[in-house]
Order: C-alpha cells, then structure tokens, then sequence
C-alpha cells in the first residue's frame, strides 16, 4: 500500500456500484465496530459538497461505465437530508448511465423522525430501504444499545412496505441468554412482516467496540461455536421453509429479491466507495484490478477532499494471488459460489491451479466444498465454518 491518489450458475452480466458512506450516529452501538461517529453538530452542506467532489473524481475514473446500484451506508444515512440524498443520486446520474433496474438502496433507523423522511428520499429515487431493527424484544433493543422500541420498529417496517417497491431489515440473534425458542419466535414474527430481504447477523465481540470490554470483564457471555451453530441452522431451516431462503451466508431473499449491490462485492465486480473510511475495487482497460481507501476520520477526510478532490490516503494494484483470496473470501459467502470461468477471467489461474492442492481435496472430500466443474461452492457445512476454509484453501 501507498498514499497516493447449488442450483445451476449463470455468470451475471457485471455489475458497477456506489457506495456513499454517510458516517454520522445519534449513539455509538456497543457492538458496532463500523467507521462511526457521534458529532454534536454536522455541517451538512459541506459534507454534501465534499462527497460531490468526491464522486466527480471517481467519475473522471471511470467514464462509459453503466452503474447498477447505489448504497447510502454508515453509520446512519437516514440522518442526512433528502436534499443531500437527491444531489447524490442526480450526481451519479451526471456522470454515469443508469441501469434500467438499478437499485438505490438507502439504509435507516426505525424511528419517527427519520421515517418522516422516507417519502422525500423516495421521490428523491431510493428505491430500496434497509432498516436496522436489530430486534423485536424492548430488553434486547435496550441492551444492544438502540434508540427504539419493538412497537416503534414495526410501525417503520409498516411504512416503509407504504413507500418503497423493496424493503429489507436486519436482526441480531444469539444473544446473551437467549433461547432458541424465543429466537424461533422472534424469527417467526419476522417473516411475517412481507419484506422481500432479510439480513440475520449472529452477534459477535469484534475488538474495540464496548461490547468486547464488557464481555471482558465477565458482564456477560455470548453463546459458544455450538450453541451459536444451533441458532444459525435454525435461521436456515425457517427462511428456507417461508420461501427466503439464504443466498448469502448472513442474507435471505425471496427468488429475484437478493440485494443486487452486495452482489456486486461478493461476486468480486467493481465498485467505487464515497466518503469517510469508504473502499473500492476498480479494474482498468489492462485488466490491473486497483483497491482504494479513504481517510477514515470525517474531519480528516473532509479537508483532504476540500485540498484535493479526493481523500484516498491508500492504492494497491492486487497481484494475483491476492485477487484469488479476495475472490474466495467473498464469493463462497454465496450459496451459488464462485465461477470457474469468472475465477479464471479474474485471477488468470483455474481453481486447481491456484488453490492449495491437499487443502482442496481434503475440503471436498470432507463435504466442505464441492466442485462440479462450473462452479466452486461452500456447502451449508463449509459457509458455517468459512474462515477455517480458506485458511486450509489458500497456499
């Protein structure tokens, strides 16, 4: 790095994104280990004017590109004005074709004052919402450091059904003491909402969030490997039963519903990343595949793209092998797994040729991975158990 600026596969026609990190919060979660920040004051204008110059930079980047989505990320973009969310999309529209289905996906808390706004960032072109219910459980809410009630929350699931063609939600299960029964109901509860998508995430202890020091200090205790197993096969079985079932390790969607921009990352195509803290992979006429990184700190970012234009702060043109990983690592999230013909178009190698040779055998002969020619795949047992995957995978 350097400072400076499962069922039969069919290849996707590639795909292009946005993403725009907003990174402003009411609060900090104590589970959240995103690039987040608490300010007391935010001068809108300048942060909208910042991401504009921003996007004009990686629009001179990549001229005739057709983009396929756009995701409004953070932190929380449902605090940012639907002024600021339309000059962003109109922004990408200047630079870029759209596709004619393209998703606009904004991400929201489910509280009053923010659902005010869902019907001027629907006129503004968001066509998608996600929502960070996180649970259906006031105790649980509390405890996972959210600003809003179980009643709150479904009165914003309910308007958003209202307002926008598609909608998904995200919740957190396997937390402290809970019981697969009270998850069972949870879920069930969920699934009866009418979302197209759903985002079902086990709580984990990422370091330097609070949760990761309070569990520390014995406070409390999340679910061991197994018990937190128990509670992801459950997940599976009740979302296949009602028809979403996983296509991702952590995300379930009705046939056709799938979120088209995270399919743009786990099936390794490219994608320019706005704002503080933001990451992009973009792949020249050569074929070089370059990832970028801004400077995390809103302030910091702020001024760099106030000198610059920009606030790239780290450039790397991935070697082969590194574009193997990357590719690994996202697309057997996917239940459809990655593609011989991408992996080669890609990386220049087959998989026999790229991949640890005994590690490869031995994740198939143990059920782990299968390969049918077409495609590589993790099954349920190998998606379970990724990271150990890859590592055995990678020479």
């Amino acid at each position: 790095m350097h400072r400076a600026i499962a069922p039969k596969l069919e290849l996707a026609a590639p795909g292009f994104g946005l993403y725009i990190h907003w990174p402003f919060c009411r609060a900090k979660c104590p589970y959240c280990d995103f690039n987040s920040h608490v300010r007391d004051d935010v001068n809108e204008k300048r942060f909208r004017e910042a991401l504009l110059s921003e996007l004009d930079h990686f629009a001179a980047l990549t001229p005739h590109r057709m983009l396929t989505s756009i995701f409004f990320g953070g932190g929380t973009p449902s605090l940012m004005s639907e002024e600021t969310v339309g000059s962003l999309i109109a922004g990408a529209a200047k630079h870029w074709r759209f596709a004619p289905d393209i998703e606009i996906t904004l991400e929201a808390n489910p509280n009053s004052a923010e659902a005010e706004r869902f019907e001027g960032y629907r006129n503004a072109g968001v066509n998608r919402l996600s929502i960070g219910v996180q649970a259906l459980d006031d105790r649980a809410l509390a405890f996972l450091g959210r600003l809003h009630g179980a009643d709150e929350a479904l009165c914003t699931i309910e308007i958003a059904a209202k307002i926008f063609p598609r909608f998904s939600f995200d919740l957190i299960y396997a937390r402290p003491d809970q019981s697969l029964g009270a998850w069972r109901a949870e879920l069930s509860q969920a699934l009866a909402l009418g979302s197209d998508h759903l985002s079902l995430y086990q709580l984990t202890l990422e370091e330097g969030t609070s949760f990761y020091t309070r569990a520390a200090r014995g406070e409390f205790a999340i679910p061991d490997q197994d018990r937190a197993a128990a509670f992801y096969e459950l997940s599976q079985e009740m979302t296949e039963a009602a028809g979403m079932p996983s296509y991702e390790i952590s995300n379930h969607a009705k046939p056709g519903q799938e979120s088209r921009h995270n399919l743009v990352y786990w099936r390794y195509q490219d994608y320019a990343g706005i704002g503080p803290g933001a990451h992009g992979r973009l792949t020249a006429a050569s074929g070089a595949k370059t990832a970028f990184r801004q400077e995390r700190a809103p302030e910091t970012w702020l001024a760099a793209v106030t000198r610059d234009g920009h606030a790239i702060c780290e450039t790397a043109v991935l070697s082969p092998s590194e574009r193997v990983a990357e590719m690994l690592m996202m697309g057997l999230r996917l239940r459809e797994g990655v593609p011989e013909q991408a992996f080669r178009g890609e990386t220049g190698s087959s998989f026999a040729e790229a991949l640890d040779r005994r590690g490869f055998e031995d994740l198939i002969g143990g059920e782990f991975l299968e390969h049918d020619g077409a495609a590589l795949r993790a099954t349920a047992s190998g998606r379970l158990a990724l990271n150990s995957v890859l590592a055995k995978l990678l020479p």
